[in-house]
Parts: structure tokens; C-alpha cells; sequence
């Protein structure tokens, strides 16, 4: 299996790296330090067609493939962590599940405008006691009428104040063995009932913007149900696996940012007379960073493929995951140890790289939910 990527792809690569080191580079530490939304890289993201990459042309999009995607989030993520996971959530969890699940009405009302770049795209699971085990959703439907009443709360959801819709994952009754129907609905920010607030302080990915949803009483048009209302639970596994790839790709990002700076600086700093590259120490930790990141990248690319193909991914998007997640705080730790006390300050950047890096160890299924999805994909039960 070669994973050498195509012309076209490889040309959206250097397009993106460009605009990456132009336009979000020098701006990732301001906004770290601000946390505030970059809001107008997102609309140039929009301008050159940068949020439609997987979905179809008669979709608003740019008809390409889950790896050009990785490769876009790994290029925006090397920049800025934060803007990088807002991009991805936008993509793999805003709006691919109107893509895999929606209707045809539900796709060029709510898809197109996000393929496009005119709104983001935002998708509520997690809540305060449903966060690994998404199951436990306490977040209710009940129909009435033409429409469902929804009440519950959503935490450490992405791109929410940025967003037209959301997509909400809610408990609409029972099934035929007693257990939670969990159905998807596409809810209008701006219904009655629905608050939307930013009211954490992060440690890192601070450039993208995480909400706290309340919803009260919201009603909901019956025709905003996301697909198969008995397959709701089915449909965000769905997107999880595929959300996870991106995820494992912005890992990369951070993490091949960090070793640059590492290499770069190990060349510059000169201890004992000589440049601390020469020492055999630096060269086996570079060695061993460049070595997992590449290691990583490929798993990222294998899994997308895999997905690209129709072939089964969800082992797949779990390796890349937990490896490129786990990778990616070692590599950003080895880059500040590098960096010795020069690494400990803001003024360098690879702290901040750690503060990004550790989220992608727990958002999107943390590393202790990856390793035991991929055991049950090895038939542990």
C-alpha cells in the first residue's frame, strides 16, 4: 500500500502550508494568549474552498479525498493548534454527518453553506456526565406535534457561537430492548431556549472556541432528525472514527511544528564550543522524534484510505489516534527539553505546543476509550 500523495494533493498541500505560514503562524501566539476565534483566517479558509475538501462539488465543496483532508489539517495544525482542531471539528463533526446521514434537503440547506465557508459546523455529544461513556446521554427529545421538544446540556463543544446549526445528540425514547434510542438533530443557534456561552479557561488549543450549551424547551422541526431516528447511537461512532483521523493529523501538525523548532534551535545553541546537534544525546532525541512522526503520519494516511475505499476503519482511526496523540505530547516534551529553560518560555512557542498537544489525548475519545476500542476490534470481549 503506497501512500505517496497525488499531484493534485500535493499541490493543495504547498497551497495550504503558504497560507498557513502567512496568514495563521504569525498570529498563533497572539491568539493564545487572547483565546480569541480567528474568526477571519475562517473565512479565508471559506474563500478558497479549504472547508469543503471531502464533500462532492454538488455540495459546495472541492470533491476531494480524506487524505488531501489529513494533509490540510496536518498543514493548518503544524501553524496553530487551536485553529487547526476548529477546522477539523468543522469538517469531521459539523458537517460530515449531514453528508453521510442527511437528506437530500438536509445537505444543500445546511451542508453547502459550510462546504462554502459561509458558517461553521458545530456537532454537541458531550455532556457533564456523558462524556467516554456517550451512552449516558441525559439530554431528552420528546415529540410533540410536528416537533421535538428538547431539553439538556452540551459541554466542551467546538465552534458552537460560530455556527448556524448544531448537531444535537439526544435520548428520544426506548428501543425494542429496553435501552436508550439515541437520535442526532439539527438545532438552529438562534432557536428559543437555546444558550450558547464560552465560559472556560483552557490550557491549550486556545484559538478555538469551546461552548457550553444549554437547551430548554427547544423545539425542533421533525425534518431536522438526522437520518435513521433507531440509529442515531450508530451514526456518531460513525463520525467519531472518522473524526478521530482528523484529530490524529493535527496531532502530526503540532507535533512536526515542535520538531522543527527542536532542530532548528539544536543547530543554533552551542555548548562546550560546538552546536548541541552534535551531541549525541540531541541527535538520538531528534532522531526518535522524527522517526514517530513519521511513523504517525503514515497511520493517518492508511487510515484514510482505508475510508476513502469504503473499507472497514474503525481499528484503523483508533491506532492513528491513540499513537499521533500520544506521539505528539512526547515530541513537544522532547522539543522544550531541547530547548532547556529557553523552552519554558512563551517567547519560543514549544509550551505552547505541549498545552495543545495533551487535548488530543482526550477530546474525541481519550487514550484509555481508543485502546479499548481497539481491543474489542481485536474480539477482547
Amino acid at each position: 500500500m503506497e501512500f505517496t500523495l497525488t499531484r493534485e494533493t500535493q499541490m493543495m498541500k504547498e497551497m495550504v502550508r503558504s497560507f498557513a505560514e502567512k496568514e495563521i503562524a504569525p498570529k498563533a501566539s497572539y491568539y493564545d494568549r487572547t483565546a480569541e476565534f480567528p474568526y477571519e483566517t475562517f473565512k479565508k479558509l471559506g474563500e478558497l474552498g479549504l472547508l469543503g475538501i471531502p464533500f462532492p462539488e454538488q455540495y459546495g465543496g472541492s470533491g476531494g479525498d480524506t487524505i488531501s483532508y489529513a494533509v490540510a489539517v496536518e498543514e493548518i495544525g503544524r501553524a496553530c493548534g487551536g485553529t487547526g482542531l476548529s477546522y477539523a471539528a468543522t469538517i469531521s463533526l459539523g458537517a460530515s454527518p449531514i453528508y453521510y446521514f442527511g437528506t437530500e434537503e438536509q445537505k444543500q440547506k445546511y451542508l453547502v453553506p459550510m462546504a462554502k465557508g459561509e458558517t461553521l459546523g458545530s456537532f454537541g455529544l458531550t455532556e457533564p456526565n456523558a462524556g467516554s461513556d456517550a451512552g449516558g446521554t441525559q439530554t431528552k427529545a420528546v415529540l410533540d406535534g410536528d416537533e421535538y421538544v428538547i431539553n439538556g446540556e452540551k459541554c466542551w463543544i467546538t465552534n458552537a457561537e460560530y455556527a448556524n446549526t448544531i448537531i444535537v445528540t439526544a435520548v428520544n425514547g426506548v428501543d425494542e430492548k429496553g435501552k436508550k434510542r439515541i437520535s442526532a438533530f439539527i438545532v438552529h443557534t438562534n432557536s428559543e431556549g437555546l444558550k450558547i456561552t464560552s465560559p472556560y479557561e483552557k490550557m491549550g488549543v486556545r484559538a478555538s472556541n469551546t461552548c457550553e450549551i444549554i437547551l430548554d424547551n427547544v423545539r425542533v422541526p421533525r425534518e431536522n432528525i438526522l437520518g435513521d431516528e433507531n440509529k442515531g447511537f450508530g451514526q456518531f461512532l460513525y463520525t467519531l472514527d472518522g473524526g478521530r483521523i482528523s484529530i490524529a493529523a493535527l496531532a502530526v501538525g503540532i507535533a512536526q511544528s515542535a520538531f522543527e523548532k527542536a532542530l532548528a534551535y539544536s543547530k543554533e545553541r552551542k555548548q562546550f564550543g560546538q552546536s548541541i546537534s552534535s551531541f549525541q544525546a540531541i541527535q538520538f532525541k531528534l532522531a526518535d522524534m522524527a522517526m514517530e512522526i513519521e511513523l504517525a503520519r503514515n497511520m493517518v494516511h492508511k487510515a484514510a484510505w482505508l475510508k476513502d475505499n469504503n473499507k472497514p476503519f474503525t481499528k484503523e482511526s483508533a491506532y492513528a489516534k491513540l499513537f499521533a496523540s500520544e506521539m505528539a505530547s512526547r515530541v513537544a516534551n522532547q522539543a522544550v527539553q531541547i530547548h532547556g529553560g529557553y523552552g519554558y518560555m512563551h517567547e519560543y512557542e514549544v509550551e505552547r505546543h505541549i498545552r495543545d498537544a495533551k487535548l488530543l489525548e482526550i477530546g474525541e475519545g481519550t487514550s484509555e476509550i481508543q485502546r479499548l476500542v481497539i481491543a474489542r476490534q481485536l474480539g477482547c470481549r
